[in-house]
């Protein structure tokens, strides 16, 4: 058997009784041969053991076979666990992915969307998590082939892809509302992030609708971080806040409430209940398990690879779609009756 380090497509062109073109052409799929060909060709690469050359394949193409996804931390369980189910289905399409970490900063988001530019990659999955003073919606609308997944670009005309943020919000506070909480902490992002606004609108509308103006909301508003939630924990303390339940609008920031709750022996639920959101880390381990609204992390991951590659990027005017996945409340442990001290 050949070795492919020294085998050629001249050498399977041979082998086949073809030329070299047929040969490239047939792999790179431009080129339907009669079946009595094709079999030949296959043959004589079978035979020949020839691999063909990726670098090669991909100019001829004219693509890199090469996907980005731009996630500000990989460190995050939500971003991991996003990472890995869109490496799952580039990795089922034959495709590769360049992982590129920002680290949430402009600058580095700025630099890995100019890579499409360049064509070292044929299109992005884009994850921020801070507000867009214009630059990154302004670049994307230049070079396209972008898709805009869990935060929102304002002014970037791509498609867009979200979890029912609103929805989420929605379910907790119904939640809550159901076991007589009228008076909540809603402990989210940034202020100007579409989560955020949506997470507490549908909030504001499940207390609204269940208790109507004897229901009363309060909100620290911060990043997506445990140590927000920390801040958000003393704060809470520290203002002596009349909330008897907590949303708290990422799971890390539930980690960072319950780390100070714990230290300063504040009860979850006795004293306090708990909603999160994300349900990405193990909850269900926590003392006691935490009630949180899921997203659909992996459906997220796998439906923006598809967007990317389902797009029609040869459109002049390109345009902003937005397509928004059901989350779902998972209940546990971590609320109950507001508490009568």
């Amino acid at each position: 058997m050949g070795n492919s380090r020294g085998t050629s497509l001249k050498d399977v062109a041979g082998a086949a009784g073809v030329s070299v073109a047929t040969v490239s052409r047939m792999l790179n799929g431009t080129l339907e041969l009669p079946a009595e060909t094709r079999k030949r060709v296959q043959n004589a690469i079978r035979d020949l053991n020839y691999q063909p050359n990726p670098h090669a394949r991909r100019l001829s193409l004219g693509r890199s076979e090469t996907i980005g996804l731009v996630v500000p931390d990989i460190a995050n369980p939500f971003f991991a666990m996003l990472v890995a189910a869109v490496e799952e289905e580039a990795d089922r399409r034959g495709l590769s992915v360049a992982l590129n970490a920002t680290l949430n900063r402009p600058g580095r988001e700025i630099t890995y969307l100019q890579s499409i530019a360049r064509n070292y990659i044929d299109g992005l999955i884009f994850l921020t998590n801070h507000p867009d003073d214009g630059q990154l919606a302004e670049l994307i609308n230049e070079t396209g082939r972008v898709v805009v997944v869990d935060e929102d670009v304002p002014g970037a005309k791509a498609p867009k892809l979200f979890c029912d943020n609103e929805l989420g919000g929605h379910l907790a506070g119904r939640h809550l509302a159901e076991y007589g909480h009228r008076n909540v902490l809603f402990v989210g992002g940034p202020e100007a992030m579409v989560s955020t606004h949506r997470r507490f609108s549908g909030l504001e509308r499940a207390m609204r609708g269940a208790f109507g103006s004897a229901a009363h909301l309060k909100s620290y508003k911060g990043d997506y971080t445990a140590s927000f939630g920390r801040q958000a924990a003393w704060r809470f303390i520290a203002e002596i806040c009349p909330a008897t339940a907590i949303f708290a609008g990422s799971d890390e920031i539930a980690v960072g409430l319950l780390e100070v709750f714990q230290a300063e022996g504040i009860r979850v639920p006795d004293d306090v209940s708990i909603v999160g959101f994300d349900d990405i880390g193990p909850l269900h381990l926590f003392a006691p398990p935490l009630t949180a609204i899921r997203q659909p992390v992996r459906a997220l991951g796998q439906r923006a690879l598809s967007l990317l590659l389902e797009t029609n990027w040869q459109e002049r005017e390109p345009h902003v779609t937005e397509e928004i996945l059901p989350v779902e409340i998972v209940v546990r442990k971590s609320v109950a009756p507001p508490s009568k001290q």
